[in-house]
């Protein structure tokens, strides 16, 4: 059996989720002191720049992607999959959200927004299938 290409786009939005913690932690704990990430972190330690920027990139992705699973697997249950709203929806989200992180993490402050428009309209179309 043919996987969905949708079903192949969310385990890749994982993938994207899955770099960006690990790309946002390593940042992070170049900041901070080993001894403290390896306690129970009592005390907060900010950290800034680069490393902030990626820690709010993974919580914006962490916003939004269980609304686009959700999305994709109700358009898989109601035997939506493989329409074009699905099909692009789903690639517009990965490739939104794979692009909105390293924006975010150099700056760009108006493509970044746009990026992240398009990943937005990318889960609405998703959803859209399912009202079809």
């Amino acid at each position: 059996m043919d996987v969905a290409i949708e079903l192949k786009l969310l385990a890749a939005a994982v993938v994207v989720g899955l770099v960006q913690l690990l790309w946002a932690a390593g940042a992070a704990r170049a900041q901070q002191d080993m001894k403290w990430a390896a306690g129970p972190r009592d005390t907060p330690m900010p950290i800034t720049g680069v490393a902030a920027r990626l820690e709010r990139a993974f919580w914006n992705f962490a916003e939004t992607f269980p609304f686009f699973a959700v999305a994709v697997l109700a358009a898989a249950v109601a035997g939506k999959l493989g329409q074009p709203l699905t099909v692009w929806g789903a690639w517009a989200y990965v490739v939104g959200r794979a692009l909105y992180v390293p924006l975010y993490a150099t700056g760009v402050p108006l493509v970044r927004t746009i990026v992240w428009f398009v990943a937005m309209a990318g889960m609405l179309a998703v959803l859209a299938a399912l009202f079809r």
